[in-house]
């Protein structure tokens, strides 16, 4: 052991380790306060603007001249043009009372115990300019402005804006995972897996554990082709195992892939086996191949009875059972769970995302790109025509030769 390392405390690791805590924390607080103030700004931008257009009847021909002249005279200040200019009025007019907008206690509580409250930890009124504080400390402050811009150009439903928002501030989704969430349709699959939860769980419980599982799943990040082996399946969603996660939803800790559980002397294997950090349940996940069939849900009725038996803790809620496969019938679906005395839920999902009927008829068919893939290659078989050198260009190309070659004897 060194001497320097010999003089120290005992706990000096500890302080250290608190030390570093508090920064971080205060460099968090900094960016969510910045980021609060930016919103604020531009939603007290977009009100004035909206109200001189509304008192003085202004058209939209002022704002490309009000970008210009704040480009002149604050060069400095960037996010003032004529595009974002009309962002700031499209904010300022979707939520024009803003004290709709405040997170509700589920979402609140959804953060991370280390993560600042952002709400709670925004600086004093008195710093906010009069006018912009009128916007309270909500939701909206709490959201990136990069985040805000894409739920307006994406998303006309105000519920659904509030969804992902809440979903935005709870799970920490980039401007990236939040466009990807949006494109997949992540707030109508929510809470649709088939289940017998509200039969076999209280009711607080039986709601949170429905909301954590969506029908379908789209796994569009896989290369998988039919016929695949389930096991192929099982394979490609660990090897993207941080996108099967993000699909999968916040909460979901991986346990193990094939976990063995004995039973009477004979070994069993659980496909994937995960551990639900805000249920404090397990969740047993069995990849099925093909249509659901009746027999599926007793199967996943016995891994759950020893899973409980032999991994659940007494602090442990009750584990939980998910069974994903391709098809559904929703009837049979329903008949396999009645006797069930597990929680299960039943989900399809999906390789490959499904494309709108209009964009369907605009993209051309197999047939259609084989035909032209023809045509381009005959032609190319053609051999191109040389084409004919003008005299004149020849003889200028040989004097500048000759007078670049006299240059440098010289």
């Amino acid at each position: 052991m060194s001497k320097s390392n010999a003089s120290l405390p005992a706990a000096f690791s500890t302080l250290l380790k608190d030390v570093k805590s508090r920064i971080q924390q205060a460099q968090t607080r900094a960016i969510l306060s910045a980021n609060a103030e930016l919103v604020r700004l531009y939603w007290d931008i977009g009100r004035l603007i909206d109200a001189r257009q509304a008192r003085q009847g202004w058209g939209a021909g002022v704002i490309p001249r009000l970008a210009s002249e704040l480009r002149n005279e604050l060069p400095e200040m960037k996010g003032f043009s004529e595009r974002n200019i009309d962002r700031m009025i499209a904010f300022y007019r979707a939520y024009s009372t803003p004290a709709n907008f405040s997170p509700p206690l589920v979402a609140k509580l959804a953060l991370p115990t280390k993560m600042p409250q952002p709400v709670a930890k925004l600086p004093a009124a008195q710093k906010v300019p009069q006018a912009a504080a009128q916007l309270p400390e909500s939701l909206l402050c709490s959201i990136p402005w990069a985040h805000h811009v894409v739920l307006i150009e994406k998303i006309k439903d105000i519920p659904a804006r509030i969804w992902y928002m809440q979903q935005t501030l709870a799970n920490g989704w980039s401007r990236n995972v939040l466009v990807r969430m949006i494109e997949s349709g992540a707030h109508l699959r929510q809470g649709k897996a088939l289940s017998n939860f509200d039969r076999l769980l209280p009711p607080p419980q039986s709601d949170l554990v429905q909301q954590a599982l969506k029908d379908p799943y789209i796994f569009d990040f896989l290369t998988l082709q039919e016929p695949f082996h389930e096991r192929e399946l099982e394979t490609s969603l660990l090897r993207h195992l941080e996108r099967f996660l993000l699909e999968l939803g916040q909460g979901f800790a991986f346990v193990g892939r094939q976990v063995r559980v004995e039973v009477g002397g004979d070994d069993f294997s659980i496909d994937l086996l995960f551990y639900h950090l805000r249920l404090r349940s397990f969740v047993v996940i069995d990849l099925k191949q093909g249509a659901f069939k009746p027999e599926f849900a007793g199967k996943m009725n016995f891994y759950l009875n020893a899973i409980d038996e032999q991994q659940r803790h007494d602090s442990d809620g009750p584990s939980i059972g998910l069974i994903l496969c391709q098809k559904r019938n929703h009837v049979v679906a329903e008949y396999a769970l009645r006797g069930m005395d597990k929680p299960i839920g039943i989900s399809q999902y999906e390789l490959t995302r499904a494309l709108p009927a209009s964009l369907k008829s605009a993209l051309p068919t197999v047939e259609e790109i084989e035909a032209e893939l023809a045509e381009s290659s005959q032609a190319a078989g053609a051999k191109p025509r040389k084409k004919k050198r003008n005299p004149r260009e020849i003889r200028k190309k040989r004097t500048s030769r000759k007078t670049s070659v006299q240059r440098r004897r010289r």
